[in-house]
């Protein structure tokens, strides 16, 4: 199965993936009620840990296939799919607004993994996009290994300037 059948596949019947979607934000409002007021943050912040990866998985998919749709495919925004491309980013939105006000992100287990790997799929985007846009060809003698320390390097730049931007 390809990506396009699957996505055609949920296109065709919409409601399990919508209702997921949908109760993810609910999920995290009843666990804030049921964990107000407990002293067990620990166990909270492993049930929170679910939710985050719950809803960040496939939030972060869908970003990254929306900006690769919109910026080297060409897709008009009046072709988005609406359940497939903007109710996993508006619930992942919402769901970690609302445990932001029960929890800090730094008790979550793992939440650092997500945002560094948000990050890294933000830079080769970006570094796709640059050289997809400047067409660049250059016969150099740099070699190989040269230009990908070069690569790792800027990643790494980006990495400690999203750390000290938030």
């Amino acid at each position: 199965m390809t990506l396009s059948q699957l996505f055609n596949s949920i296109s065709e019947n919409p409601w399990p993936l919508a209702i997921y979607f949908i109760l993810l934000p609910i999920f995290a409002w009843i666990i804030g009620l049921a964990a107000d007021g407990s002293g067990n943050v620990k166990f909270w912040s492993y049930v929170y840990a679910v939710l985050v990866y719950a809803v960040c998985i496939p939030g972060i998919f869908a970003v990254t296939l929306n900006i690769y749709l919109f910026l080297f495919e060409r897709q008009s925004i009046w072709q988005a799919n609406i359940i497939m491309q903007f109710l996993p980013v508006i619930s992942m939105a919402l769901t970690l607004m609302l445990i932001k006000a029960k929890i800090p992100f730094s008790l979550i287990p793992g939440f650092g993994k997500i945002s560094g790997f948000l990050t890294l799929i933000f830079a080769l985007i970006g570094v796709m996009w640059f050289v997809d846009r400047i067409h660049l060809v250059a016969w150099t003698y740099v070699p190989f290994s040269a230009i990908l320390i070069g690569f790792v390097l800027t990643l790494l730049a980006i990495r400690f300037a999203w750390s000290k931007l938030f």
